[in-house]
């Protein structure tokens, strides 16, 4: 997130909060992992708080590279197939879930992928334009781009629910205009973002609770 570790602190306390009241709201266990996505955003914001610690040097670099990994790990590591599975499980037909299943396939390939990548390739930290940037060699190219793009967006576009349609339009606008306005640091800030339009998340769940527990009988 820009600015600073205090951004990244209290954005994740209000994340949290978000996090934990979209929880109460469950109703079905298929619909955890996606109403979980909330407080997994707020505990990657928190993350980066100490990533940008050890940039200002309050805290040692040896935080900052383990920080710095740990928010790689998930932003781009996990993120890719997360996102489809909390969409495939989420679905409530058989003809549905099969309708995710390229993008499911898709986005492990691709966290597999990067996993690799972040393992066998160094990964620089540092800050440009009040805002972090991460960078490993082998995962900032266009194919991985856009097959990332692909398997954390396309899933929700596909999908039958509305909500889901809506979440995919935010974080796909939010992402090219941080590619049009600052590319260096996607990474950082489009995560920030999609943490945010995790509010439309706790709006569904919390507008849909009456009749969510019969969709799935």
């Amino acid at each position: 997130m820009c600015f600073s570790a205090t951004a990244n602190f209290v954005g994740s306390g209000v994340l949290g909060a978000v996090g934990v009241v979209t929880l109460t709201k469950v109703k079905h266990r298929r619909e955890l992992l996606f109403a979980s996505l909330p407080v997994l955003f707020a505990i990657h914001q928190f993350i980066e708080g100490f990533v940008w610690l050890g940039l200002d040097g309050i805290m040692s670099p040896a935080v900052t590279h383990d920080m710095g990994a740990a928010f790689m790990l998930y932003a781009q590591g996990l993120l890719p197939f997360l996102l489809p599975l909390s969409v495939f499980l989420f679905e409530r037909t058989a003809r549905r879930r099969r309708r995710m299943m390229p993008f499911l396939v898709l986005g492990g390939g691709t966290a597999l992928y990067i996993l690799w990548a972040l393992t066998a390739f160094p990964t620089e930290v540092y800050v440009r334009g009040n805002s972090i940037v991460y960078i490993n060699q082998a995962t900032n190219n266009l194919t991985v781009a856009v097959l990332y793009v692909i398997a954390t967006c396309g899933s929700l576009f596909f999908s039958e629910n509305k909500m889901m349609i809506i979440f995919g339009a935010a974080n796909l606008v939010i992402l090219l205009i941080v590619m049009v306005v600052r590319r260096y640091a996607f990474t950082s800030l489009w995560c920030a973002y999609a943490a945010v339009a995790s509010v439309i998340i706790l709006w569904y769940f919390w507008r849909s609770i009456e009749e969510r527990p019969f969709i799935y009988a």
